[in-house]
């Protein structure tokens, strides 16, 4: 592509490119020097160790061969060593003729090993990015001060602008709510993430100064170990996930992270409003987390979630909740040896109602209390909680309900400990009662006995199949899927008889169009256990772009459901709307659907404002930026006025649960971040002009009485109602062009990705090949443009966007302007930027080429061009990343290697395309799922 950059520097005029070079700007080798020391020796050590495995199991030859390959990447970039600057944009095509002819120049078990030297070095740079964001964190907060975007931050901030009842106030409606899917973009093997886990304990250790030289030689001796079971395990799952593999994979973020993390999270926001009077007093922090999940309850386009899973799937939730109560409650109970104190009125009180629990306690379970009683002679305290953990064991093991050692609910457990924390407070022992004992109370409140609460969804078209069957068909036998349909809330019924409502009572439909789609659940529901039927929330999710504009008039219809008032009267007017992220970028772009669902927020929120109802907004996000994600921190304070109000609901998806729940120090920021963002934007939600919202007001005619009307942009109307049309026009030009579908399916590896056994659920809707993008689900949509090195999802249409808001009038000054002042412009255009670096268009003109369609593929790259170059302009960064030195140098880091496993993966698919040998085909395909896991890890998302 050498030979044309002059050309194209012309013809798109990437004045800022240029200029960046004239001024001698920073450039991504220059991020590559700037990689701190410590993660350095990591990744020096890590691949020294990948090397002498290579070597020992497959050979010297296959490290020649692997590093060949690295250096022909590094050159094909145009890195010049001697001038610091890093031309890839435009780097020589000659290269990579030169590349392809190495790579297809090796026997096919060649080119896979290759494929798996560079997969693997990606997982262990990935882990060395980890521990190197891991150590930044923890420098970080050395005390001076409040650390960035954590909640100590947000508290000092909020005592700025809030008296201390608004803060109060705040605190008590307070929410944030990740939601687990099972979503299939998680691409590696569970029992590589395992081993990865391993390798970073060791990692941990060498970070250690104070261990000695023999400790250090076992730490090395254990990595090679690990890194070599590495090396041997296979990337590929031999055979699909199950539903229930995936809830134990999910059980496994709780066990490992979230239940220890909560009470942590507590803690600081604790100290963080008392000082040290935190754990000395009784706290002020809520138990704000609320765990839900989707997994093994999302029936939608996955035929193995029936009742039984789901039924299955809480039994093995509720068995990790309480196993872990029962551990903590044990734990703290053998620690807390505090002999009985008889000084004082108060305290003479507070002991005689624990001894009257315990009295209680003796004559119904004398066995049991007489045997700890005797362990623990004069230490009420410690007794009464290792009973409670002797009753959370019952409660676990009681499969029939009839042990009356059992607890009958989570809140009498909750009574027990605060029983225990009264007296211990009381006698004069408050840090007893407010420390460990406050953490216990905290995990109770926050995990209950079901851990997570389970969240069914299904589709609106399945429900009105099932109703017509049922009407049209009364007394005949029914059809398979109606009687799925039925069995799933009748087990959703006995989920909440043995569990408890919270375990399981939201129920989710999918493209919801009117208030029957609400009204069918209802009625499908009491068609199924008329006796008893679950106490039910349903949750209505809009995704279409149509959809979304008429949410307000499907809401009032909703309203006016029986069932519906029933549930308003019973929760305090709450209602929850779930909004879709994914399927709206799919149809209309990531321009046009950020845009539309901003406003669909606002409308919302005012329409539960006028209606005295109390709005969650479930954010249905995807993990990769052209399904919604990004840093979230950042989204949460790009969000409509009014619309988050001390509440955010969010769905955690595939990579994403381990990327941020996986590590407890990643975790707690992640989660600090978030609350920290929903504190402040609910705090200035009341005052547009100070967050630097524009203001929602000034706009002619009522949102709520006109769908689809363009609110809450009036500050930037111009810019924006330009930028959403330009946008959506060059999208569903290119979308809808003839014949994309099989132009799309040809140059990509979508109709592999079923194949990598991501997930149980199917990655299309029961098509051998989409027929146009509505056949097609979104998580394969973007898993497949990231493979081509592509990216579109991310940035297509912002060009056209770009330019049309600047030509039409508000030029580029306004555009800037708009960057500069409103959230949600911002997050739009740095993640599209985000998603620019890590596209490859000297790699994706090869892939698109694979295609066939000249046409279509010079509209992609003109596109590709235009927004590059204007994206640069208006945030006037002087390269991409410019203003996000991590990233950038993150990105940097990897890119030569992924180019290795795109050029590995190029030859095998278009080896596959051009394949009819069925057993010549069977083993293409493996190469190329090969290589696709590879470029999964190198680029860190998938779907």
């Amino acid at each position: 592509m050498a030979r044309n950059a002059a050309s194209r520097d012309a013809k798109t005029g990437d004045a800022a490119s240029r200029d960046a070079r004239a001024r001698g700007a920073p450039s991504r080798a220059a991020d590559r020097r700037q990689v701190p020391a410590p993660m350095r020796r990591d990744v020096r050590v890590l691949g020294e160790i990948l090397g002498q495995v290579i070597r020992e199991s497959d050979g010297q030859d296959l490290l020649d061969d692997v590093e060949a390959l690295r250096r022909r990447v590094i050159t094909a970039r145009g890195q010049d060593a001697a001038e610091g600057e890093a031309t890839d944009h435009f780097a020589d095509s000659d290269a990579d003729d030169e590349i392809a002819a190495l790579v297809a120049s090796w026997p096919l078990v060649r080119a896979e090993a290759v494929a798996r030297a560079f997969t693997v070095y990606f997982h262990l740079a990935n882990l060395a990015e980890e521990h190197q964001r891991i150590r930044a964190l923890r420098e970080r907060d050395d005390g001076s001060g409040p650390v960035r975007e954590s909640l100590a931050a947000a508290i000092t901030s909020l005592r700025d602008s809030l008296s201390a009842e608004q803060l109060t106030a705040l605190l008590r409606r307070l929410e944030v709510h990740p939601v687990l899917t099972a979503h299939p973009t998680e691409a590696r093997r569970r029992a590589v993430t395992e081993a990865l886990r391993r390798i970073g304990a060791q990692l941990d250790r060498l970070d250690n100064r104070q261990l000695g030289a023999a400790v250090r030689a076992e730490a090395i001796r254990r990595l090679r170990e690990e890194i070599d079971l590495l090396w041997r395990t296979s990337a590929l799952r031999i055979q699909a996930m199950q539903p229930l593999d995936e809830v134990r994979s999910g059980t496994a973020i709780f066990d490992e992270t979230l239940f220890r993390l909560a009470p942590t999270v507590y803690r600081v926001l604790d100290e963080a409003l008392q000082g040290e009077g935190s754990g000395h007093a009784a706290p002020q922090a809520p138990a704000f987390l609320r765990f839900g999940s989707w997994i093994g309850a999302d029936r939608d386009g996955n035929p193995y979630v029936t009742a039984a899973v789901t039924e299955q799937t809480a039994q093995i939730l509720s068995d990790h909740a309480l196993r872990a109560l029962e551990n903590a409650t044990t734990r703290i109970g053998r620690s807390l040896t505090v002999a009985a104190m008889v000084t004082g009125a108060e305290v003479a009180a507070s002991e005689a109602e624990l001894a009257a629990a315990l009295s209680a306690a003796a004559v119904s379970h004398p066995d049991v209390l007489g045997e700890l009683s005797s362990r623990s002679p004069g230490e009420p305290f410690r007794t009464f909680l290792l009973y409670a953990g002797r009753r959370l064991q019952a409660t676990r093991l009681d499969g029939s309900g009839r042990d009356d050692l059992a607890y009958v609910s989570v809140a009498e457990f909750l009574a027990d400990l605060r029983l225990v924390q009264r007296a211990l407070a009381n006698s004069g022992a408050p840090r007893q009662a407010y420390g460990e004992l406050q953490h216990l109370i905290w995990q109770a409140e926050t995990f209950g006995f079901h851990l997570a609460e389970l969240e069914v969804r299904q589709h609106s078209a399945v429900h009105a199949a099932a109703l017509r069957e049922l009407r049209e068909h009364s007394g005949h036998e029914l059809s398979a899927a109606t009687a799925e349909v039925l069995a799933t809330f009748r087990a959703v019924a006995s989920i909440q008889h043995r569990h408890g409502i919270e375990a399981c009572r939201r129920y989710v439909v999918s493209f919801t169009t009117s208030a029957a789609d609400i009204a069918a659940v209802y009625e499908l529901a009491e068609l199924a256990d008329p006796a008893g039927p679950p106490v039910l929330d349903v949750v209505p999710l809009f995704e279409s772009g149509d959809d979304l504009d008429n949410a307000v008039p499907v809401l009032d219809e909703m309203l006016a459901l029986a069932p519906v008032r029933q549930r308003l009267a019973e929760t305090g007017r709450r209602v929850e709307v779930m909004l879709g992220y994914s399927d709206s970028a799919k149809e209309l772009g990531m321009v046009s659907a950020t845009l539309r669902l901003f406003d669909a927020q606002l409308r919302l929120a005012r329409w539960a404002a006028e209606r005295d109802i109390t709005l969650v907004l479930f954010h249905g996000r995807g993990g990769a930026l052209g399904r919604g994600g990004g840093p979230a921190g950042r989204a949460v304070l790009a969000q409509a006025p009014g619309s988050v109000d001390g509440r955010f609901k969010v769905t955690e998806q595939g990579e994403v649960i381990f990327a941020r729940y996986g590590h407890p120090d990643i975790a707690q920021r992640h989660i600090e971040q978030v609350t920290s963002a929903v504190l402040l934007a609910s705090a200035s939600a009341a005052d547009d002009t100070a967050s630097g919202r524009p203001a929602a007001e000034g706009r002619p005619g009522d949102a709520a009485d006109r769908p689809g009307e363009p609110t809450g942009r009036t500050a930037f109307g111009q810019v924006t109602l330009a930028l959403e049309a330009g946008s959506r026009q060059a999208y569903r030009e290119l979308v809808t062009a003839d014949g994309f579908a099989d132009w799309f399916a040809r140059l990509s590896p979508l109709a592999e990705i079923g194949s990598m056994q991501l997930g149980s659920r199917p990655a299309r809707r029961g098509l051998a090949a989409p027929a146009d993008l509505a056949d097609l689900r979104a998580i394969p949509w973007v898993f497949a443009w990231a493979q081509t090195r592509v990216n579109l999802p991310g940035w297509y249409g912002l060009g056209s966007g770009l330019r049309a808001a600047i030509d039409g009038g508000a030029g580029l000054a306004g555009v800037q302007a708009a960057y500069r002042k409103w959230p949600l412009l911002a997050v739009l255009l740095d993640n599209a930027e985000m998603s620019l670096a890590k596209t490859n268009r000297r790699i994706a003109s090869r892939y698109l080429a694979l295609g066939g369609n000249a046409d279509l593929t010079e509209q992609v790259l003109r596109e590709y061009d235009l927004t590059r170059d204007l994206v640069l302009r208006v945030t006037g960064h002087d390269r991409l990343l410019a203003e996000r030195l991590v990233l950038a140098r993150a990105v940097a880091l990897r890119d030569p290697y992924v180019d290795a496993l795109s050029h590995l993966q190029l030859r095998a698919l278009a080896a596959v395309r051009a394949s009819d040998d069925p057993d010549e085909r069977a083993n293409l395909e493996r190469f190329l799922l090969l290589t696709m896991n590879g470029v999964a890890a190198g680029l860190q998302n998938t779907g």
